[in-house]
């Protein structure tokens, strides 16, 4: 393997690990920092009716909407708008002024075949007309009736005014209602049976009565309106609804927004006369991303518009289907998402067995369907009743758009999925903490709990989302009157006062924002409501958070701690990705470099060891070699020629048998005392070759004659494939100088071996010695010239 494949594959290992978690893991519930319970928050004012009121005391409050203008908190319930003033003192809970509302068709509600119960005047719309006053619409005993009171009194200006489309027959129907530029916008049932859901506006002096297109699913079907709220040129509806684009899945409800523009007047007396002719609508998208989405498509609550980022947004809680999972999120859309969205393809199906698909670009008619008139595509026209016919018929067939608005980060902001009980309602400070530049969420649930969560607006914000509180402000000795109903149907908050207003069915709560006299001067806990310098200083005692966010106060004024420096901080895992391919990257170039580097030296060593090979390479040669290589051997023989084949080393020092017996020796040559008992080539006996008969003797041998060439200074042996020579009269060196084992010539004789064709044994065979460097021999045989001299 490469050097760069070990680094490699830690690389991709590291890359896996870290990266499947976080990009696809479900985001956990959060552990409450601070639990407050019955015993802390049961003595907070609770407001359950009039004192005296029996229908009250019998069937509780029935509440069903509130609101907050300036100093005046209003709360609608049945038969009663109650008024409070909002400097009154924390303990003090009780309205100023109430206006009292019944019906008188109680009788003909009955013969209706509804109960007693359902045919009281609930308070279904409460909205300012304009400053001074106040438009309310009840039921009235499934005959709904609007009338107008003046905001500082509560008494009643003008006529009684037909409720239908502006009212829901049934207290249990939901509606949304608003004021804009004169006009009433209305979105509700309009029929007793509850059949036909209708988005509606009447009471405008100027522009003529509009809605949608009666019993058209594709425009609404079976939809539960939310909330509505004015943005620039348009009025925009929250509601959801089953879909038509998966009815193959069953009643699969979707979140939706729709909008009509405000100076719409309707279509040509062709089409869509007296019908909006700028509706659309868009699915909104709180989902937890992954290799398959995880949708929370059951729109519960949402707010009216609020600067995050700096940019204009809304807060929507969601939930998951009811035959599914428990589950909840918050999600946030940005407006100009959504109006992008808007102005994206739409969405058609072809035939009764066809998918939905969008619709090519090409088919979209001039002016641009649900654009406004005298504005961006539509300039050229001055009211919708001239736009093309084309144009109109377009946008009755295909109000859907095919994209959804995609949430504010792309992910919800916080979820909660293993309780049993979903979320319902939210109300959002976004300006909290000491520099008002934290975003705080309240969220109610459906077990009679609210959660305070500090939450981090931006993709990768510093800020982590943390559960603050979980305050458990349903108490059942103040709030049952029939039955136990925990659901929280109702938030406001009030910044200004420090309070939050949860409500019921039965009741309504006031709730401080800071709890900081409950738990003293050192609590592990965090509040950003808190008023006193003792409940916002650091409030930890020196208890390290795992958050980033620190909030302190001195007492000159307010600061921001900085985040502790071994504080753990969570890494997003979109820069995880950027660190991990930056250091794979680094990884696989240095692997490379030094692959390279070491390839480069291995050749240019090869190359220099081509170029002189005897500098790096021992060459053990033979004894007739060496010595014709420092001419030892030079001497003419008898006949005065050179033999070739006869070797010449150390002839000149030993005199031939036949010279000894005939007593011819050189007159010059002497006698060394050394070799004189050095045997002849026919005195020397052939000594038996004894064949190793297995592999142990064989191991045996080689281990013993590398014991005895330890003992010594070896003498070079031949290595495999050189030749041996025999020397005529040569020297007989010391056994240790010539490897020979004496342990050998114990073995009986089995075979004899002519000197003359005696091999060397090889490498196979057993373990050979080193070869000896040429300025061995040449000190060796010149210290035997200079004695033979």
């Amino acid at each position: 393997m490469p050097p760069s494949c070990p680094a490699a594959a830690a690389l991709l290992l590291l890359l896996g690990r870290c990266l499947l978690p976080s990009a696809l893991s479900f985001p956990k519930d959060l552990a409450p920092l601070s639990t407050v319970g019955l015993p802390t928050t049961s003595p907070y004012p609770c407001f359950r009716g009039l004192a005296g009121d029996n229908d009250t005391a019998q069937l509780g409050l029935d509440f069903q909407r509130m609101l907050r203008l300036n100093q005046t908190f209003l709360i609608a319930a049945r038969d009663h708008v109650y008024a409070f003033d909002l400097s009154q003192t924390p303990e003090e809970f009780y309205p100023e002024r109430h206006l009292t509302w019944k019906t008188q068709d109680m009788k003909n509600c009955a013969m209706r075949g509804k109960l007693r119960d359902e045919c009281y005047n609930y308070i279904k719309v409460l909205v300012p007309k304009n400053d001074q006053t106040l438009f309310a619409c009840g039921t009235n005993s499934f005959n709904p009736m609007c009338r107008t009171y003046k905001i500082s009194s509560l008494e009643q200006e003008g006529e009684e005014l037909n409720g239908q489309a502006r009212c829901p027959f049934d207290a249990k129907q939901t509606n949304v209602a608003l004021f804009a530029d004169g006009n009433l916008y209305s979105a509700t049932v309009a029929d007793f049976q509850a059949s036909d859901a209708v988005i509606y506006r009447s009471l405008g002096e100027r522009s003529p009565v509009l809605r949608t297109i009666k019993y058209d699913s594709k425009w609404l079907r079976e939809p539960h309106f939310l909330h509505a709220l004015e943005y620039g040129n348009y009025v925009y509806f929250f509601f959801r609804e089953i879909s038509m684009e998966y009815t193959t899945l069953g009643r699969v409800i979707f979140s939706r927004v729709g909008r009509v523009c405000k100076n719409d007047m309707g279509g040509s007396p062709r089409v869509l006369e007296k019908y909006w002719t700028s509706f659309l609508k868009a699915r909104l998208n709180c989902s937890v991303p992954g290799d398959a989405f995880f949708y929370f498509d059951v729109l519960q609550a949402i707010t009216d518009v609020f600067q995050v980022n700096g940019r204009p947004a809304v807060f929507g809680v969601f939930t998951t289907e009811p035959n599914s999972i428990t589950g909840s999120a918050v999600c946030a859309f940005y407006l100009d998402d959504i109006e992008r969205a808007f102005t994206g393809k739409f969405k058609e199906q072809k035939n009764a067995d066809s998918a939905w698909t969008a619709v090519p670009e090409e088919k979209v008619p001039k002016p641009r369907p649900g654009s406004c008139a005298s504005v961006g595509q539509a300039a050229g026209y001055r009211t919708s009743n001239e736009f093309p016919d084309e144009t109109l018929a377009f946008i009755k067939s295909y109000p859907l758009l095919d994209e959804a608005v995609p949430s504010a980060t792309g992910r919800p902001w916080f979820t909660k999925t293993t309780s049993r009980y979903k979320l319902t309602q939210l109300a959002v400070d976004p300006a909290a903490g000491p520099h008002r530049n934290y975003t705080v969420l309240f969220l109610g649930s459906e077990d009679g709990k609210v959660l305070k969560v500090l939450t981090g607006t931006k993709e990768n914000s510093s800020v982590e989302t943390l559960l603050l509180e979980e305050i458990s402000v349903y108490s059942p000795a103040q709030c049952n009157v029939k039955r136990e109903d925990r659901r929280i149907v109702g938030l406001e908050l009030d910044t200004a006062h420090q309070a939050l207003y949860v409500a019921f069915s039965s009741c309504v709560l006031r709730v401080p924002l800071s709890r900081c006299d409950a738990y003293g001067s050192c609590r592990k806990r965090r509040d950003l409501h808190g008023e006193s310098q003792q409940c916002q200083r650091l409030i930890i005692c020196g208890i390290r958070w795992r958050s980033t966010l620190r909030v302190a106060v001195n007492t000159q004024g307010v600061r921001q701690d900085s985040e502790d420096k071994d504080s753990s901080k969570s890494v997003h895992f979109t820069f995880l990705i950027g660190c991990v391919f930056v250091a794979f990257v680094l990884g696989a170039f240095f692997s490379g470099l030094l692959v390279s580097c070491y390839c480069s030296h291995v050749l240019q060593k090869s190359k220099h060891v081509s170029k002189d090979p005897e500098n790096t390479i021992q060459r053990p040669l033979s004894l007739r070699s060496l010595a014709k290589m420092n001419g030892l051997l030079d001497n003419p023989s008898k006949d005065g020629l050179t033999e070739a084949s006869s070797p010449k080393l150390y002839t000149t020092l030993l005199p031939s048998e036949k010279e000894l017996h005939n007593g011819t020796g050189k007159a010059g040559v002497k006698e060394h005392p050394e070799l004189s008992g050095l045997p002849t080539p026919e005195s020397t006996p052939e000594l038996p070759m004894k064949a190793i008969r297995n592999q142990w003797e064989k191991n045996q041998n080689c281990n013993n004659a590398k014991e005895s060439q330890g003992k010594g200074h070896p003498f070079p042996g031949p290595v495999s494939g050189a030749q041996v020579f025999q020397f005529p009269g040569a020297m007989v060196l010391p056994s240790n100088l010539q490897g020979y084992d004496p342990s050998l010539a114990g073995y009986p004789e089995e075979k004899k071996i002519p000197n003359a064709e005696r091999v060397l044994v090889r490498h196979s065979q057993c373990y050979l010695p080193k070869g000896v460097e040429v300025t061995t021999l040449e000190e060796l045989l010149k210290h035997l010239h200079e004695g033979s001299s």
